[in-house]
Formats: C-alpha cells, structure tokens, sequence
C-alpha cells in the first residue's frame, strides 16, 4: 500500500485517479482548494478508510508525509483559467515549484498533468512530443498554455540538477462523467446545450478538429506512466488519436441525445487551435497503452451522467 498524493483531487481528473488508486489498495491524500474541483465529485470516497481530503491551495507550500505525488491542480478550460489568468500562472509554477520541492525532501516520484496546449495551434499534425509547439506568450490563453510549459521546464530542471524522479504526461482532450457542466469545454458545452434543447453553438466554421479520449482511458494512461521504470521520464502524449470534427462531434450528440437543438455559429476565439490530435506511438511502445472506449460508448455514458445533474 502506498500513500498517494494527488493534488486537484476534487477534480474531474483527480477524482476518477483516486477511485483508480484506492481500488488498486492505495492510500490517497486528496488535495483542492475547490476553485474548480466539487465535493461532490468525490462525495462517494469521503467515508472510505483509504481517502483523506485536505482544503489547501497549491501555491502554498504543504509538509505532508507521502510515498506519491500526481499534481494535477490547475483550471484546465479556456473559462476557468481566463477568470483569474494571474492565479492560473502561479498555479502552474509556484504549484509545481512547492510539489517538486516536496518531491526532492521526500526522495519519491512526482508525475506532472502537463496539456497538449503546450503545442498551442500547431503548424504540424499530428503532434509528436518532440513538436516545440506554436504558442501565443501574450494571449488570452498564454497564462495556461506558457504556465504549462514552464512547469514542464521546471520538472526536466529538478530531475537534472537534484535527480528527483519525473513523470510528465501531456494530456489531449478528455472527456467522461464529473466533468462541470459550466466549464466551457466542447463536449460538455454540446450535451448540456442538447439536453436543454438550446442551440448548440459552434465557434468557427465547425471545420476545426480534437481528438476526444474516455476519461478511464486517460487515468489507465496516467497509472502506467507513473508505474514505468524510473527511466522514462516523458513527456509522453496521452490522448485518443480519433479525429473529429465540431460538426461531426455536434450531429453525433444530437442524434445520441435525440434533441432538437440547432447549430449556430459564432467568431473563433483568438489562438483556438485548428488541430490538435496525438501521436502515441511512445505510449504503446514504452506503457503499452492504447485508449479503448470508442467516441460513441463514451458519449452515452456522458450523456447518462448529465442527465443526473441538469
């Protein structure tokens, strides 16, 4: 049994690893300030003799004793990192700062929630994890996608100067039940739209494609990359490589939710990426990872979760 601390367990991300770690025997120390995470996203775990939850802010050192780290927190849709872009930057470097220190004293591995936004709008695609990507350093979604990067560099800089053991994973978009109805991302925005029967707003012409990976694939991803051989560092893309476009991703949860929304179209946000879809050949070579859940299964056990909560 190890004690594991996730920070951002209050999360959509975090709660799905702790039901993971704790299924797999582990003790789990879940750490949010509830910024974007819920309670009831792991109101389930509260009673559980394996779960412990600590109300604290990343950017704030802690002294906990633990055997793990998956740092996790940060806002991770355009609405919530753009609310307070200056908290977000601190979140992403004083963050990792504070838990890699904690990392170097306690000599354990750390494993990094890094984003394919450090790609930003890609001029190559797919995007290899050796693409230095092409990001916007003064936009509206610098403050997440260069906070990202710089704690990316920070990971690389304490794993060579004081040896601590890193994991850095680059997440593409995910999707699944406990994702917050309110956040902004795609996925969410259509079923939510589609369920209320309003109209479905696409930003752009709808040409614009992601990739779109089940929540329990990204976690399956996350587990065995923090359990590789302490050589493999990463970064490594975690994602389902399946591309799809708005419109087909819009029509596809119409048809599914049987709704009568209609589509309409608004301006493209300034530096939303065109493209985005990994390259996972290191995923299945080093973690024999591949994501399994095909967009539609995925989609109705979404679908089956919002309508709980709308």
């Amino acid at each position: 049994m190890k004690r594991i601390l996730i920070t951002g367990g209050g999360g959509f991300l975090g709660s799905h690893l702790s039901d993971r770690l704790i299924a797999e025997g582990n003790e789990v120390l879940c750490m949010d300030n509830f910024f974007t995470g819920s309670r009831m996203n792991i109101h389930h775990l509260l009673d559980h003799k394996n779960f412990e939850l600590i109300r604290h802010d990343v950017t704030f050192p802690t002294y906990v004793e633990v055997d793990e780290i998956y740092n996790l927190a940060c806002p991770a849709s355009p609405v919530h990192y753009q609310f307070d872009p200056v908290q977000t930057t601190k979140t992403s470097v004083i963050g990792a700062i504070n838990m890699l220190g904690l990392a170097k004293r306690l000599k354990i591995k750390i494993l990094q929630a890094s984003t394919s936004e450090v790609y930003g709008d890609p001029e190559i695609h797919p995007q290899p994890e050796s693409y230095r990507g092409n990001v916007n350093p003064i936009g509206p979604r610098a403050c997440y996608d260069e906070g990202k990067r710089c704690a990316e560099t920070l990971f690389f800089d304490y794993h060579r100067q004081h040896d601590v053991k890193i994991k850095v994973m680059r997440i593409f978009n995910t999707y699944g039940p406990r994702m917050n109805q309110n956040d902004g991302r795609v996925v969410s925005n259509f079923i939510v739209q589609a369920l209320k029967g309003k109209d479905i707003t696409i930003y752009g012409n709808g040409k614009q494609t992601r990739s779109f990976c089940y929540v329990d694939d990204l976690i399956d991803g996350m587990y065995r990359l923090m359990n590789s051989r302490d050589s493999f560092t990463g970064p490594v893309n975690i994602g389902n490589p399946g591309e799809f476009t708005m419109l087909e991703l819009a029509e596809k949860i119409i048809d599914l939710t049987g709704s009568k929304s209609k589509l309409v179209f608004q301006p493209l946000p300034q530096d939303d990426p065109l493209q985005r879809k990994p390259i996972i050949d290191m995923a299945k070579n080093e973690l024999g990872w591949e994501p399994k859940v095909p967009l539609e299964e995925g989609l109705k056990k979404t679908i089956a979760y919002f309508e709980t909560v709308i």
